[in-house]
């Protein structure tokens, strides 16, 4: 009778390099062939049915092989998975992720560097720096003077940012001054900014109306004469302007509003109001050798957030939060002595736990690094482009079919529109679509009414993917209506 193997075996160290490859060779080998096979976005399997396999497997009962336990994972995880790569996965903010950092990701992960101090990471840091002033050079940041952090997404970058700007604004008051001004902080963002920032303002101790939504035109962008007229209100009533929070590319309609304006409108305040970017989405026009002009004015902005998991194509997760002066972070730092003691910062030595809302963070940075080396920024940037074309001739596609309606043309890569029914006729039209595995689109709210939306970010789909989803759509929107009965009935 064999022995059961020694639970040290599984461990990666200079014991198991064979089993390493060996295991990563069948994980790669299983993820090529459902590629290679996949012929669909999603299954369209009920979620109670795979609920029902899930919750089937006896998770004291291991299978003590990875080839085993691959062959389940198939059936529980790949054949059913949602895959982005697919063109015709239309519906978020998801993108195919370029080959560059797969391998940059397998790396990071066997070695499992933590990026919090330079004792736990070494090399790791010193790229991740110099990546933090590679994009802030870009934003057109003084990449010297500026400094920022990678973090888990854009709601993390997002409510960094705030935090940095509810101490700029009262972290200089004594301690009963602070407690009184902080239910009477604004902050001021678009209709159609992202829900974290209401999030990011509910964990920062704001008041719950402490975001003032700014009417956007007939563009959806925010209205720079609104803002204007929303921060002299908050003054008049005895508020304090915190933040002005700007969209470079909206998650609803991928439009950017007037970022120069309203930076303008910012620096021409009596007393001291933050400026932050949330170009989560348009982040990947910093890269654009065509588009770049649309983020005119984030130069002047306190703070920007980029996700490189949407527009550089990288895999979850890899966003990062930059300022345009380092010190701006220091209302974050704290020291351990553990872990950053004083005396470290003082030897030059960096820890970068004291500017993060985390402590372990994983090696994000190396994806957008390796991809870099690879493939260069305007190899990205291309990719971007061809997904913004694609979305403005899917725009002019729809526009022109007399059964839709569409919303205003996007900045970046979404097409917002409606067949000419009822909402349950979309949203049927939607299910459908999933149900019969043809494709994936999303849907939101516009007016009250509901719409559906492609997010386009894979540079494969084409305008022949897109006329054929728009085809389902009408179709399974008619049969809808046309299994209604007539209101005259």
């Amino acid at each position: 009778m064999s022995l059961p193997p020694d639970p040290a075996d599984f461990l990666l160290d200079g014991h198991s390099p064979a089993r390493y490859e060996r295991d990563l060779i069948s994980a790669i080998g299983a993820v090529s062939a459902t590629f290679a096979e996949c012929d669909a976005t999603f299954s369209g399997i009920d979620h109670e049915a795979l609920r029902r396999e899930v919750d089937a497997v006896d998770l004291q009962q291991p299978t003590s092989d990875c080839a085993s336990a691959l062959r389940e994972l198939d059936r529980l995880y790949l054949r059913d998975a949602v895959y982005f790569h697919h063109p015709r996965y239309l519906a978020h903010l998801n993108c195919p992720v370029v080959l560059p950092a797969l391998a940059a990701d397998a790396v990071a992960s066997a070695v499992n560097s933590s990026l919090d101090t330079w004792d736990q990471s070494a090399g790791g840091t010193l790229i991740e720096q110099r990546l933090i002033q590679w994009t802030c050079d870009r934003l057109g940041f003084d990449a010297a003077a500026a400094d920022g952090i990678f973090t888990s997404g854009g709601t993390q970058s997002n409510l960094h940012a705030l935090y940095l700007a509810r101490e700029h604004a009262v972290g200089s008051r004594h301690a009963t001054d602070r407690t009184a001004a902080l239910p009477r902080l604004r902050v001021f963002a678009s209709a159609d900014s992202h829900f974290s920032v209401r999030t990011a303002a509910r964990l920062l101790g704001l008041h719950p109306d402490a975001v003032v939504p700014i009417p956007t035109d007939g563009h959806r962008r925010l209205r720079v004469d609104a803002l204007r007229a929303a921060i002299d209100s908050a003054r008049a009533e005895g508020s304090i302007p915190m933040a002005v929070v700007a969209t470079a590319g909206t998650t609803d309609f991928g439009v950017i509003d007037p970022l120069a304006e309203i930076a303008e409108v910012v620096h021409e305040q009596p007393a001291p109001l933050w400026l932050h970017v949330d170009a989560a989405y348009g982040g990947g026009l910093l890269v654009s050798p065509t588009r770049r002009s649309l983020l005119a004015g984030i130069e002047r902005a306190h703070s920007a957030t980029v996700d490189f998991h949407k527009s550089f194509f990288q895999p979850i997760s890899a966003s990062a939060l930059l300022v345009r002066r380092s010190e701006w972070m220091d209302a974050g730092r704290h020291h351990a002595d553990y872990l950053n003691p004083v005396r470290m910062t003082r030897a030059g030595i960096p820890n970068q736990v004291d500017k993060s809302l985390q402590t372990t963070r994983r090696f994000d940075a190396l994806k957008l690094w390796l991809t870099l080396r690879v493939m260069g920024a305007d190899a990205i940037g291309e990719l971007f482009d061809r997904v913004i074309d694609r979305a403005g001739e899917a725009h002019r596609l729809v526009a022109s079919d007399p059964r839709f309606e569409v919303v205003t043309p996007s900045d970046l890569s979404t097409v917002v529109f409606r067949f000419a029914g009822t909402d349950e006729a979309n949203l049927a039209a939607r299910a459908a679509l999933s149900a019969n595995a043809e494709a994936m689109i999303a849907s939101t709210t516009v007016d009250g009414r509901t719409f559906l939306k492609f997010t386009l970010l894979n540079p494969r789909t084409t305008l022949a993917d897109i006329a054929e989803v728009v085809a389902l759509i009408a179709g399974y929107a008619s049969e809808h209506l046309s299994a209604q009965p007539s209101l005259a009935s």
